[in-house]
């Protein structure tokens, strides 16, 4: 039996290409790597790395100091999608960053996909790290 924060998905659940996930991936300790602009900048470029895109296609993301969240389209297995964007920051910031685990929570048909969006987005003014969300760069949705 896996921990409840493994790197595989949880026992019983599945990972189903078409889907929409929402998820959400934390640093080692908490520690806020994505202060320093270049290692939050590198975290949101990899969201569209061609290595990324082959597993889900990126709705939208916040980078916050600590954490990640990510909605994203599956292309193939999640377990898989993460542990690519994973190594893949962890490389570019020269470092391991990350706790293991993921949460993910795949969004039912009638889940309004811009609402979790709008929710993903709005982090960094519920966190109080602006005043307004023009003012924080490291986010992105495909509805702009």
């Amino acid at each position: 039996m896996s921990a409840p924060h493994s790197c595989r998905l949880r026992k019983g659940r599945r990972s189903l290409p078409g889907y929409c996930y929402l998820l959400t991936m934390v640093t080692a300790s908490r520690y806020p790597v994505f202060l320093h602009p270049g290692h939050a900048a590198a975290a949101s470029r990899e969201f569209y790395a061609s290595a990324v895109l082959k597993h889900g296609d990126t709705l939208c993301y916040v980078v916050m100091p600590d954490h990640v969240h990510w909605l994203v389209q599956l292309k193939g297995d999640l377990s898989v999608l993460v542990r690519v964007y994973k190594s893949r920051v962890s490389m570019v910031v020269g470092k391991p960053v990350w706790q293991s685990g993921f949460h993910d929570h795949a969004l039912r048909l009638e889940e309004d996909l811009r609402a979790t969006a709008r929710y993903v987005v709005a982090n960094p003014l519920r966190a109080g790290l602006v005043t307004n969300i023009t003012d924080y760069p490291y986010w992105n949705a495909v509805w702009l």
